[in-house]
Formats: structure tokens, C-alpha cells, sequence
């Protein structure tokens, strides 16, 4: 049960971080056009943002240590950051073409 909530956690909010960089991206368009740099950094953004912000919130013994937060920021840039970013391009560019 608790493993199951877990997952359905984990999904939720990786559903509202895409859904976060669409929704920007429908307002500012260097998100799209820049897609690479944009990712990277709103890769770092959400790793500012639950390292510092929900996970301490969550869990107040919640401690930094070196190794794990310089894996972190790696993992949230390229696994999360970049391939939302790229996806969102990606499809965007297919719905401004069928708009023309």
C-alpha cells in the first residue's frame, strides 16, 4: 500500500513538472526555441525546488551531503530537465505546423 502511494506520489509530480514546462512554454517562447539550455536549467530549478524547499518541508532531519545533491542536480538536468524540454519542442513544432 505505502509503495503503491509512493509511486502515484512520484508520477504526480513528475506529471506536474512536465506539465509545469509546457505550460511556460506556451508563454515564453525561448523555452522551445532554446530547448537544450532551457531544459538543463529547469532541470536545476526543480532540483532547487524539491532538495531545498519539499524535501526538507517532507522531512525535517533531511541532510545535504556532496556526492548525493552533485548526482542529484546531474540526474534532474539530464533525465528530467532535457527530455522535457525536447519533448515539448518536439511536439510543439508539429502543432505549429499543422496550424499552418
Amino acid at each position: 500500500m505505502t509503495a503503491g502511494l509512493g509511486l502515484t506520489i512520484h508520477f504526480f509530480v513528475a506529471f506536474m513538472v512536465v506539465t509545469l514546462f509546457y505550460v511556460g512554454s506556451r508563454m515564453f517562447w525561448f523555452l522551445t526555441r532554446y530547448a537544450v539550455v532551457s531544459g538543463l536549467l529547469y532541470g536545476m530549478a526543480v532540483y532547487l525546488f524539491m532538495y531545498w524547499v519539499v524535501l526538507p518541508y517532507v522531512f525535517p532531519k533531511f541532510r545535504h551531503s556532496i556526492f548525493n545533491d552533485v548526482l542529484a542536480v546531474v540526474v534532474h538536468m539530464f533525465l528530467i530537465g532535457l527530455p522535457t524540454a525536447l519533448v515539448v519542442q518536439r511536439y510543439s513544432q508539429r502543432a505549429m505546423e499543422r496550424q499552418r
